[in-house]
């Protein structure tokens, strides 16, 4: 049959970046375990509102003297 039109796509949150992300083709038999929205989302899935620990991936808020 013809695809549908975009709009009535399913959407998901993802976790990590906390941005909707549509319904894909590749997604089709797996839906339900589908959580993020790319692969590179998929790996800084440790970012997941965890705070602490991580915060030193946004760089260092005291830099070294030079």
């Amino acid at each position: 049959g013809k695809t549908k039109s975009k709009s009535n796509l399913p959407t998901k949150i993802c976790p990590v970046c906390n941005r909707p992300f549509n319904w894909r083709k590749k997604w089709a038999n797996c839906w339900n375990e589908v959580k993020y929205c790319s692969e590179r989302c998929r790996r800084n899935r440790s970012f997941e509102k965890v705070g602490g620990m991580e915060a030193k991936a946004e760089g260092n808020p005291n830099p070294p003297e030079r």
